[in-house]
């Protein structure tokens, strides 16, 4: 085994200290940047590890993944995700930072790069109780986080504050391992190593947008995007006349898609896409968070396979067995079925106005629903995968019944927390019998349920272990799980599976056909994703055709992340285990949660925006659309926000997109009669085509993956290039020119009313109205939308000069603050004398509402923030100016920043950066502060010079704390921890290793002390839940 390194690369830096750290064996041999080790690609790629099998590994964490496992640890869930956080988010803004300062010069702007990433990790480290990332002692994630940063934190002067980031990355620093490879590989010089200099100056620069990706540790889903104005893709010559090749091609050289036509089965030589997402409960009105996790996220990918002319099919459907069926009954005073009816046509409506275009949305109360379920339950049973036991289960003797896994709650034996269901913690992912709960509820009459015991069905999941083991390492890694949908698998296998009852004691519900159980239903969860066969079955009668031919189909499901063990485990185990051919999951897709403001949804309480409720907005599907999908929670949770909502339609929308296709309309109609003008391309005008080319590139790319968040940001990007290409030629003033001026008008009119044209095409997944609309108006022919996603993507001149085009307007409307706030206010919940008034007097069988959600996040109910009277009270504020004024800040900032990625003169832009600093300054007036923080700061998230957590007097001065005792005591804690870690490798005498435990617990009691807490917790908690 031999690792490839190469002097002044960062990126080796990690796997160096990861080598030393694990203690693996390896040849270590230094190239050059330009080295091309891995033979089959056509770019360097370094470091890069050989394997003995002669394969080669060229990614940093994977190399650093593959280390950990041969030297026999094995990476936690927590320590991937940290590592999948540091490739993604971190890494990215690390190398935009290192570009600016050693090759740019530009050290003072680093901090707006790098605050994001460094915020997060600085927060999430002051949440620990551990002195590290994932633990006491120091793990890889420490050590790979440390090396990515290493070559900006070893510059204090670059990034001052985020204390406690400071104090983790001296700890980590003092490791032999860390050490050893900064200096290997920088000479432990950092940023001053002229080594380093030397590898970025062979790096192509940073592509605007890369490092930018929203998510955890960038900025923020509801913030501004950055101001990378300096931040271009490097073209080469060959790229650009290949672009301009390209375009000169026209519709006419490439493949049509076929449309339609129903029904869609599979066809030999096609790519076959079957999408399902979650099949959502009946009785639950879907709210946003809802709508995006599943249903939203699956249209989309399914509409942009149909562009690329794959042959797909869509289906979903409502899930209509179960309990809370029946409670929904009884409170309504309607059967299930009518019940199942009434809410399926509600679903129906909700989908339909959101524009979700299934091939067939079906349900699961069906004939076929029954056939299939127990024709797989027989399969099962004849060969073996079921066994019998008796059950301990709830039954409530208020509710007269046994108690379904989620109306049952309680405190979870796992993590203590005090809100699990009874069948999952969503704390700490956990599976839960609801008999083990501590505390155990009923949540329909709040009673204490007591313990019965019956007779049930299980599916013997450990006998089907292995050929699951061996399944999913297929499926993960041909296909594209998302990396929370492949950490909560591997936690559930890791842990080893156990059986898992298919049976429940409740009347609606498909029917077990055995004998001895004639008197149950089948469980939800063995049930339920069955459904996905059964409504393919009601939508042709040749469903085998999808569902029954592994070798021709490709599945995608769609889900939250709640949902992922019953479709990687459960469900694939009951097909595998029924041995008839089925198809099973090829790429499993799994989103974060969606927060409303600084909330959770809650239909009872009134808090958010449910599907039924969105139409009355006045706000267009299509921007509902928009907005959930730029903030779809793909790497963690994240939150819809009213503010946000209208800042990016208002600039993203209005003023970018918006912005650049309807002035390229605007200039063919206005000075050109309605016809595209002739082109006569320059070298700037091939060079767009390059930018937009690469950009449509990149959002294939991601799309093909399922990036769908970020492959919208490629959209954005393509309407930037263009109103800045429209900026500097200014067609406006040319066409009143001499004839060359009136030509060069034409050619940037006719190359941006064909860019507006491309949009077009890549928003349909996204905006179907939008996108249908720009088409008329540009009167596009058909063809674009079958053609210009076909292959690697292709931006063809699909208008050519003499192609009339339609009546040009307006696409988007300005949201305005008024309207912002009623709609804030109306979907914020009730107010505290409204909840005194309309709360119900106390019942012991009174009925919840079935969508209300465990509010562990709610804040009181009365804030400063949230009373406008209060707010004023307290610091003589103006909430409602502070709210006007905080979206005119907003607008004015991104006005600001058009006008430098424009290149706008610097007076032009002076002057509107004067209006933006007195709008803010007229906005902290509004909010009661002092205005001159805001002129003198600058940066937005500055703070103050000194603090209690960043002056050591002042820290002393507030609790009694020494600070300078404590930085002592911490190194030295982590020096002990870390000669603890290493008697544990060492596998030394119990004896040894626990006389250093009690000198590093004693550490740590001191360390406690030093920073002023009570240190019992330390000594008394241990690990961390």
């Amino acid at each position: 085994m031999k690792l490839f390194v190469s002097d002044g690369n960062p990126h080796c830096v990690k796997v160096l200290a990861v080598l030393e750290f694990t203690g693996v064996k390896c040849d270590v041999k230094h190239v050059n940047h330009e080295e091309r080790v891995v033979p089959y690609l056509s770019r360097p790629a370094l470091p890069a590890l050989l394997l003995p099998s002669g394969t080669h590994l060229f990614s940093p964490n994977s190399i650093c993944q593959y280390l950990i496992e041969l030297n026999g640890q094995e990476s936690s869930d927590i320590v991937n995700q940290w590592l999948e956080w540091e490739a993604t988010e971190l890494q990215p803004a690390v190398m935009h930072a290192l570009h600016m300062v050693v090759l740019q010069g530009k050290g003072a702007e680093t901090p707006r790069v790098l605050q994001g990433p460094l915020s997060y990790l600085d927060q999430s480290l002051s949440q620990r109780t551990t002195l590290f990332l994932t633990a006491e002692m120091v793990s890889v994630a420490d050590v790979v986080l440390w090396a990515a940063l290493y070559p900006i934190l070893s510059d204090s002067s670059l990034v001052s504050g985020n204390q406690t980031l400071q104090l983790w990355f001296e700890r980590v620093g003092m490791l032999a391992a860390c050490v050893s490879a900064a200096q290997t590989v920088l000479q432990g010089k950092g940023l001053k190593a002229e080594s380093l200099k030397t590898y970025l100056q062979r790096q192509p620069t940073t592509h605007h947008g890369q490092g930018q990706v929203q998510g955890r540790g960038t900025q923020p889903c509801n913030s501004p995007e950055g101001d990378d104005d300096d931040d271009d893709c490097v073209l080469s010559e060959e790229e650009i006349q290949s672009a301009a090749v390209t375009w000169g091609k026209g519709l006419t050289d490439l493949p049509m898609v076929p449309e339609r036509q129903h029904p869609i089965l599979p066809q030999e030589g096609k790519r076959n896409v079957l999408v399902t997402s979650a099949l959502p409960y009946v009785n639950n009105v879907p709210h946003l968070g809802n709508i995006i996790g599943c249903v939203l996220s699956a249209d989309v990918f399914a509409r942009y396979g149909r562009l690329r002319g794959w042959n797909v099919l869509y289906v979903c459907g409502t899930d209509e067995y179960g309990t809370a069926t029946e409670n929904k009954a009884r409170e309504e005073g309607l059967t299930a079925q009518q019940i199942c009816d009434k809410y399926h046509a509600v679903h129906a409506s909700i989908y339909q106005w959101f524009q979700v275009d299934f091939d067939f949305f079906g349900r699961t109360t069906t004939k076929k629903q029954t056939e299939i379920a127990q024709n797989i339950f027989w399969r099962l049973h004849e060969r073996g995968f079921l066994l019998e036991d008796i059950v301990e289960q709830l039954r409530c003797e208020a509710c007269q019944r046994f108690l379904a896994d989620r109306f049952v709650e309680g405190t979870c034996p796992f993590c203590s927390y005090p809100e699990a269901r009874g069948d999952q913690c969503d704390k700490c992912g956990k599976l839960i019998n609801a008999v083990e709960l501590r505390e155990p509820t009923c949540k329909v009459c709040s009673q204490t349920p007591v313990v019965q015991s019956s007779k049930h069905l299980f599916l013997d999941l450990p006998k089907l272990e292995a050929e699951l083991e061996q399944w999913l390492e297929r499926s993960t890694g041909s296909g594209d799980w998302t990396a929370n949908a492949k950490q909560i698998t591997r936690s559930w296998v890791r842990d080893g599976l156990k059986p898992r009852c298919i049976t429940r004691d409740l009347k609606w519900g498909t029917p077990v056909p055995h004998p001895d159980f004639s008197d149950k239903v089948f469980y939800v969860w063995f049930d339920a994703p069955i459904g996905y066969l059964s409504i393919t079955a009601n939508y042709t009668d040749q469903w085998e055709k999808w569902w029954k031919n592994p070798q021709q189909v490709e599945l995608y499901n769609f889900m939250a992340k709640d949902n992922v063990p019953f479709h990687s485990v459960v469900f694939p185990c009951s097909l595998l285990g029924a041995q008839d051919n089925y198809t099973l999951v090829n790429h499993l897709v799994a989103t974060e949660y969606l927060n409303y403001e600084d909330t959770k949804f809650s239909k009872s309480r009134g808090v958010g925006v449910f599907g039924d409720m969105a139409k009355d907005t006045g706000i267009p599907s299509d921007v509902w659309r928009f907005y959930l999908l730029y903030l779809r929670p793909e790497g963690q949770d994240s939150a819809f926000s009213w503010v946000d909502m209208a800042t990016k339609n208002n600039s993203e929308l209005l003023n970018n997109l918006g912005n650049f296709i309807n002035r390229a309309g605007m200039f063919v109609s206005k000075f050109f009669e309605s016809c595209v003008p002739a082109m006569a391309l320059q070298q700037e005008d091939k060079r767009l085509l390059a930018q937009v080319g690469w950009e449509l590139k990149q959002y294939i790319n991601l799309m093909d993956r399922v990036k769908i968040r970020d492959a919208l940001k490629c959209i954005l990007n393509i309407s930037r290039h263009g109103n800045q290409y429209i900026q500097v030629n200014e067609p406006w003033k040319k066409i009143k020119g001499d004839e060359t001026d009136r030509q060069r008008s034409g050619t940037v009119t006719g190359v941006s009313v064909n860019v507006a044209c491309l949009l077009s095409v890549m928003l349909q997944p996204y905006m179907p109205t939008v996108s249908h609309t720009i088409r008329q108006q540009l009167n596009a022919p058909p063809s674009v939308t079958g053609t210009l996603l076909q292959g690697t993507g292709n931006f063809v001149c699909s208008l050519p000069a003499g192609h009339h085009i339609g009546t040009v307007s307006p696409l988007f409307q300005k949201l305005e603050s008024e309207q912002i706030e009623s709609l804030k206010k109306r979907f914020g919940g009730q107010q505290p004398e409204e909840e005194e008034e309309a709360k119900p007097k106390p019942k012991t069988t009174a009925q919840p509402d079935v969508n209300a959600q465990p509010d562990v996040n709610a804040q009181p109910a009365t804030t400063p923030a949230s009373d406008p009277a209060a707010q004023t009270a307290v610091n003589g504020a103006d909430a409602e100016r502070a709210r006007e004024l905080t979206l005119a800040v907003a607008e004015q900032a991104e006005k600001v920043r058009t006008l430098k990625g424009q290149k706008a003169e610097k007076t032009v832009i002076g002057a509107e950066v004067t209006k933006l600093l007195e709008l803010k300054k007229q906005l902290s007036l509004a909010e009661g502060k002092d205005p001159e923080p805001v002129l003198t700061k600058g940066k937005k998230n500055a703070q103050p010079a000194t603090t209690p957590a960043s002056d050591p007097a002042a820290q002393t001065a507030v609790n009694g704390a020494d600070a300078e005792r404590a930085r002592e005591l911490t190194l030295a804690v982590a020096e002990q921890g870390e000669k603890v870690r290493t008697l544990k490798g060492q596998k030394a005498e119990k004896t040894v290793i626990g006389a250093e435990v009690t000198k590093l617990l004693e550490l740590k009691k001191q360390l406690s002390l030093a920073e002023g807490k009570n240190p019992e917790p330390v000594l008394t908690k241990g690990k961390k839940k």
